[in-house]
């Protein structure tokens, strides 16, 4: 178990006030607010980095860097050396993006099968862009724009990387198959 899903099954149902104003992600719609000091969250569960809290019936994600506004201590931010190399920040990308869950399935998007592609472009003015090609397990998921808005706050954590793109495309459409073995071992379909 990591860090935060200790963190959260300690604080699982627990109502904590903010310590001070969060920017979070809505769920399902994936656009990013503002949850003000003093409201009071629930906490529903950890995944990756990031964790689920529940305020006035809705869902939000804070990222691990921002635990310290439940009054709990933060994760650090992942980033990489200034002179990190493509190969380093594409590895980057892809350790991000193992830490971003579909909130309702306990598996990352990586081993999901639901990363079709990364790519790494680097502009004439030197700044790098991410593309990432990417599918939902269904055309009519509602978690896709909160499962692009969690990779891109997490890729955007390297100095490096001045924009990503999230590409959702289906076709090919997604598979059982596309999973990795420790995904269907974690989902028992095997």
């Amino acid at each position: 178990m990591s860090d935060i899903e200790q963190i959260a099954s300690l604080h699982k149902g627990q109502e904590l006030p903010l310590q001070r104003d969060v920017e979070v992600i809505s769920i399902p719609f994936g656009k990013t607010v503002t949850l003000a000091e003093d409201s009071v969250v629930s906490v529903m569960q950890a995944k990756g980095s990031t964790v689920s809290v529940g305020f006035e019936g809705r869902l939000y994600l804070i990222e691990g860097a921002n635990l310290d506004a439940l009054g709990l201590e933060a994760l650090p931010r992942p980033t990489l050396p200034e002179d990190a190399s493509d190969e380093e920040i594409e590895q980057f990308v892809w350790d991000q993006l193992r830490t971003c869950f579909d909130p309702e399935i306990p598996v990352n998007i990586v081993d999901l099968g639901l990363v079709y592609g990364c790519r790494l472009e680097r502009l004439i003015s030197g700044e790098r862009i991410v593309t990432i090609r990417m599918t939902l397990t269904a055309p009519g998921c509602g978690m896709g724009d909160v499962i692009a808005a969690d990779a891109r706050n997490k890729i955007l954590g390297a100095p490096q990387i001045s924009k990503v793109h999230t590409e959702i495309v289906f076709d090919p459409p997604w598979s059982r198959e596309m999973m990795s073995d420790e995904a269907k071992l974690e989902l028992g379909m095997f």
